[in-house]
């Protein structure tokens, strides 16, 4: 994984760069890539690249942090990151009244709990579409802010096997992710995606109630903080 990784930056690098703003000679009438596109997609490879060299010993999140800070996302520090977490939080809450997802505040984190009866049918990894409006608007607020590192957990309830549940939790994950980074244009770097199954359950699963509110796809949000 870390090598895939560490292959799609170079790779990206390189696209970029040979991709990015055209200018016109204006001897030969041909089209060339100019060099301060190069350096600046270059650079931002090489910061990229340096992210995630720092950030190898470290836990997932803390690795994509480093990443998003090398690659020129400013991280945030102080009083600032509270302030920024507020605003978005803010945001959040009137966007997704009356929706059925809530917004829990951790520390400076922001967890949007999206109950599994409102985003996928029963046994189903397919997003309905009554639920598309909802993450559109979960989007809205991603994009304008834009140090946020979002982790997508899916939970399951204890029904079924273990396996059956890691599996479908981490499809239902990938589903949410997916949409937010093809539909919402969220870069992959600010995105985890991660299924948990049922270990860790927020209610008994002995009840209905109780599995009912333990099939959820839960959103962390998290600020990327500046190295220290």
């Amino acid at each position: 994984m870390k090598t895939q990784f560490l292959s799609l930056i170079l790779v990206s690098t390189m696209a970029i760069s040979v991709s990015g703003c055209k200018t016109l000679d204006a001897y030969t009438g041909e089209e060339k890539t100019s060099n301060t596109a190069k350096n600046s997609a270059i650079g931002a490879g090489i910061g990229a690249l340096i992210g995630y060299v720092s950030a190898r010993d470290k836990s997932s999140r803390d690795r994509r942090k480093a990443i998003l800070v090398g690659a020129g996302v400013g991280g945030l520090s102080g009083a600032a990151i509270g302030n920024y977490m507020d605003k978005q939080e803010a945001e959040l809450r009137a966007k997704l009244e009356g929706t059925g997802v809530s917004v829990t505040r951790s520390e400076n984190d922001l967890i949007l709990n999206m109950p599994g009866n409102i985003t996928f049918a029963t046994d189903s990894s397919a997003l309905m579409t009554s639920f598309h409006d909802v993450l559109d608007s979960v989007v809205l607020v991603l994009n304008e802010f834009d140090q946020t590192l979002i982790e997508v957990a899916g939970h399951t309830d204890s029904t079924g096997s273990n396996e059956y549940n890691k599996k479908l939790s981490y499809y239902r994950a990938t589903a949410v992710g997916d949409y937010l980074m093809n539909t919402g244009g969220i870069p992959f770097d600010r995105v985890m995606t991660v299924g948990r199954g049922e270990e860790r359950p927020i209610a008994d699963n002995k009840t209905k109630q109780g599995r009912q509110l333990n099939r959820r796809v839960e959103l962390t949000l998290i600020p990327v903080e500046a190295e220290s």
